[in-house]
């Protein structure tokens, strides 16, 4: 494994970190504010970042994220992984700045892979244009979101048409978006991993109700993590995406890439920061010194570095292995990453907040944005819980079946 970056790689980076230098980061406070403010119906983002997309556009700085050449550069998951840690500098603005922002790029991924000609016409070229959002629709209130074998939104036929019966939240991105993937079952009968297929559900259509923006944390502002509710709502029959009874499967397709670029982002958000965490630590005096001086505050930044270099190589080494060996051979890397990298940001945060003192506790500074956008890491895309069992199943299970190989070795041997 080298992650030495190539020329093109390298060029790409230096040119992302000198435009979030120029343009993401003085405008930042102002891009938040704007999409609390003006992301409503019909409204994709605030003027502000609609002018930092397309000054990014017009320089090449867009869809970095697919690896297929049609739609973007053609970089490997670990190459955009090295660009992903850039933008999660800043974790909201940069990501949007770059039409790389999900949860349209997991949706922009499974369409390019899954969707018809009609259907990329439809709804993947805009997104990939940057003219509408999109949300992923899966979660519900009344079942396990880390167990979508219980989901009970349903669609049924209804002549050339689906009817969708449902009550979703956490539908992130919903306020502004122009398309809906939602997740339902359309097969209640079936294997429990072949009951549910994905369906293309525009946000105009009748019976598609945003309930609201749910507060997380007291913010309920942006495009927001919404309460839906589908009543009768219909959208033709060919709006399935992919196979019916596919949707584990493409749920499976859209969450693996996406892990990398949550997991990237983290690291970057940990090394900004670790960066303030320095700063205010050599400006800072306390007690008749510098904080810098304090065997605490050196203990703060050495834990962070160390973890934030751990955590880098981990999921570098997982994003390598998806590229050569495929999803499915990197699944146990990716959960482990899921797991250390969410960890890794919040424990480097909080450190940087206590630096801060009270002023990490205020929106003076992005440390407290940050820490409420990095929270919900260790919930989304499956709780720490969840990973860690599937990685300790598989783990004890490749024992296992060594254990039973030897063992039959020694009868065979025997035998002989």
């Amino acid at each position: 494994m080298d992650f030495s970056p190539s020329p093109q790689v390298e060029s790409l980076r230096e040119r992302i970190l000198a435009f979030m230098d120029e343009h993401v980061y003085p405008s930042e406070r102002e891009v938040l504010e704007g999409l609390d403010a003006e992301v409503g119906p019909g409204v994709a983002y605030p003027q502000v970042l609609v002018e930092i997309r397309e000054r990014a556009r017009s320089e090449g700085l867009w869809n970095l994220f697919l690896p297929d050449e049609r739609h973007g550069p053609g970089l490997t998951n670990w190459e955009y992984g090295l660009l992903c840690e850039e933008m999660g500098r800043s974790p909201v603005a940069a990501p949007m700045a770059f039409n790389c922002a999900a949860p349209d790029t997991g949706n922009m991924e499974i369409l390019a892979e899954h969707g018809t000609d009609e259907q990329q016409d439809r709804w993947l070229a805009p997104l990939l244009d940057g003219q509408i959002r999109s949300c992923f629709s899966m979660t519900e209130p009344e079942v396990s979101g880390s167990d979508p074998t219980t989901l009970q939104t349903r669609a049924e036929l209804d002549g050339d048409e689906w009817v969708i019966n449902g009550h979703k939240w956490f539908t992130s991105g919903a306020v502004g978006a122009s398309l809906a993937i939602a997740m339902v079952v359309t097969d209640p009968d079936a294997h429990p991993y072949a009951r549910a297929s994905m369906i293309l559900v525009p946000t105009d259509a009748e019976g598609f109700d945003l309930v609201r923006a749910i507060p997380v944390m007291g913010h309920d502002g942006g495009p927001g993590h919404c309460e839906i509710r589908y009543e009768d709502c219909r959208v033709p029959a060919s709006n399935v995406l992919g196979p019916r009874q596919a949707g584990f499967v493409i749920a499976q397709d859209r969450l693996g890439p996406g892990r990398i670029h949550h997991c990237m982002r983290a690291i970057g958000t940990a090394e900004r920061a670790i960066e303030m965490m320095c700063r205010r630590a050599s400006e800072r005096e306390s007690f008749g010194g510098k904080l810098a001086d304090k065997q605490f505050i050196q203990d703060f930044v050495a834990k962070s570095r160390m973890e934030i270099e751990q955590a880098r190589l981990l999921t570098l080494y997982a994003a390598w292995k998806m590229d050569t060996a495929g999803k499915r051979a990197a699944r146990q890397e990716i959960s482990m990453i899921k797991v250390v990298a969410a960890n890794v940001v919040m424990d480097v945060l909080d450190r940087s907040i206590q630096t801060h003192g009270s002023l990490g506790m205020t929106d003076d500074t992005p440390l407290a944005m940050m820490w409420r956008y990095s929270r919900m890491l260790r919930i989304a895309d499956g709780p720490d819980e969840v990973h860690k069992m599937v990685i300790a199943r598989r783990e004890i299970g490749r024992w296992a079946k060594q254990a039973e190989e030897e063992t039959e070795q020694v009868a065979a041997a025997a035998s002989r």
